[in-house]
């Protein structure tokens, strides 16, 4: 069915009086939304950080009368209201909204990310480019449902590209931070022999074993919670996440990789790389920084004996 859909930009004010007021008013539902293209990166440890400018939209029945919505919020809040835009809202499945833009993507030679039931036309996009070790594309069919990780974010594709370079055939890997599972399914499409994907989000693992059968690779990877995980060292360890995290987990990380086998972290931006670069010298041999848009990716290689 249809909606009212309200929007207004609170600014810098607090939004937690004008939510109150919406909802006192008859909002069905409430979205804070960015209304300047700020975004939040990595906040601090119990925090629940806002952008500079906040907008609001609010969902009501579609019967609703403007009017009566407007007088009801100027009675709740205290201050001046600002501008209220009222638009109809045809009904859609707003769960799947997002993908009408996600298209197939390749990264590297021959590794595709594509939308179910998508192929590009790899003849005309990349036939030509390919190598002797790339001589055919590798599709992974990814449906992220709630969960991080469709390869359009920097740090995302820093990591695929990486997948796509190395030599993966009968390697055994742990993706840390698994998301959607994008690069454990990656990495066992690639040719690894094994991949046991990891994630704090419940929803997250759901995700990554409805990615993994939907790409026949199901039966090579196993999926769990960190609090469940029982892993033995890796050939090959990649985290996704974030600076703070990445530094806090480095002697943890660095036992999971086999003496001689390779890490790969991203989720951090390029002023950071330095700093995280540094605490997991100890441990590997630092490749030079790659940079994407202002993010970056560090490789290493797990020394023989720790520093």
């Amino acid at each position: 069915m249809p909606f009212l859909q309200l929007t207004l930009c609170v600014g810098s004010a607090d939004p937690e009086p004008f939510e109150d007021a919406l909802l006192g008013a008859g909002a069905l539902s409430i979205t804070l939304e960015d209304a300047e293209d700020n975004p939040v990166l990595e906040p601090a440890p119990g925090t629940t950080p806002l952008w500079p400018s906040v907008r609001i939209k609010a969902l009501f029945d579609i019967a609703s009368d403007p009017l009566v919505i407007e007088a009801l919020l100027q009675a709740q809040l205290p201050a001046a209201l600002p501008e209220l835009a009222f638009e109809r809202l045809d009904d859609r499945p707003w769960e799947r909204e997002w993908l009408k833009d996600f298209r197939p993507m390749r990264f590297g030679q021959r590794l595709w990310i594509c939308p179910d039931g998508q192929r590009p036309d790899t003849t005309a996009s990349c036939g030509s480019q390919l190598t002797a070790h790339s001589s055919s594309p590798v599709f992974i069919d990814l449906d992220p449902g709630l969960a991080f990780g469709t390869g359009t974010h920097p740090t995302t594709a820093l990591c695929l590209t990486w997948l796509d370079g190395a030599e993966l055939h009968g390697k055994t890997v742990i993706d840390y931070g698994c998301g959607s599972g994008i690069l454990a399914i990656g990495a066992l499409k690639l040719g690894a022999a094994s991949a046991l994907a990891v994630d704090i989000d419940p929803q997250a693992i759901i995700a990554t074993k409805e990615n993994a059968a939907r790409n026949d690779v199901a039966d090579r990877m196993e999926a769990c919670t960190v609090a469940e995980m029982d892993a033995r060292p890796a050939d090959v360890v990649l985290a996704n996440i974030l600076a703070e995290p990445l530094m806090t987990l480095a002697a943890a990380l660095a036992t999971l990789v086999k003496p001689g086998g390779r890490i790969v972290l991203s989720g951090l931006l390029t002023e950071q790389a330095t700093q995280v670069a540094a605490q997991y010298a100890t441990w590997f041999h630092i490749a030079p920084v790659s940079v994407r848009d202002g993010w970056a990716r560090i490789d290493g290689t797990r020394k023989e004996t720790a520093c």
